[in-house]
């Protein structure tokens, strides 16, 4: 169903990537096969159909699992409490779904727009042509887009985390360093490799981890 309602607009979203206003100047987007374009609407639609799917597992997966006698008892052992469709959980699926926006908004309006000037600029410096195959191109803007959106979640988990008394914010603060650490690392593996894609991908998280640890200091106060 995602697939098919996804199709016929993966040509409306190509045409919005390729958009003179949106490329650097003497930019040209180029496609070297014959079903090059065809074959990027299928991948588009089919990722779509994928996110779906996953989706509809992990629900039916959560549902059937909450009606599981052993499960249900294992998790009494572990004082550990299924999630329940309360207050609760719908701001947090709610906030979860504004950062995701907020994360790909920030990497469509800003991030993107500002690497693709600076690499073009790069490589005009030096000589080269700037020609881009359409594939290259749009799978170097859906990369941003969803490393932004995954990183833009970071104050969500910090404040679950620290809400859930999973870890102490002190301890928290003490591997703070390390945090900042797997935020660039998280970067490198879901953004273009170059350096100034990874630090305006990792620089974000950081800022919002931040951010959630100072929002749980002044509205709770830890045990």
């Amino acid at each position: 169903i995602g697939f098919i309602a996804t199709f016929p607009l993966t040509k409306r979203f190509i045409s919005e990537l390729i958009d003179p206003t949106r490329l650097p100047k003497n930019v040209e987007i180029i496609v070297i096969s014959p079903v090059e374009c065809i074959l990027l609407q299928v991948q588009l639609a089919a990722q779509v159909g994928l996110l779906c799917m996953v989706i509809i597992f992990v629900a039916d997966g959560s549902w059937r699992a909450s009606k599981n006698r052993a499960f249900r008892q294992r998790l009494a052992e572990l004082k550990v409490q299924t999630p329940r469709p309360n207050s609760t959980l719908v701001v947090t699926l709610l906030i979860s779904i504004i950062l995701l926006t907020c994360g790909v908004i920030y990497a469509w309006n800003w991030l993107i727009p500002m690497l693709l000037e600076y690499l073009t600029n790069d490589a005009q410096a030096a000589g080269l042509s700037t020609e881009w195959r359409l594939t290259s191109y749009t799978g170097f803007i859906a990369n941003l887009a969803v490393a932004s959106g995954i990183g833009f979640q970071a104050p969500l988990v910090t404040l679950l985390i620290l809400r859930m008394e999973i870890v102490r914010r002190k301890t928290v603060r003490s591997y703070r360093r390390h945090i900042w650490f797997s935020a660039f690392l998280l970067g490198a593996f879901l953004s273009p490799p170059d350096p100034l894609s990874l630090f305006l991908v990792a620089m974000p998280v950081i800022v919002l981890f931040e951010v959630a640890l100072i929002v749980d200091t002044f509205t709770r106060q830890e045990k």
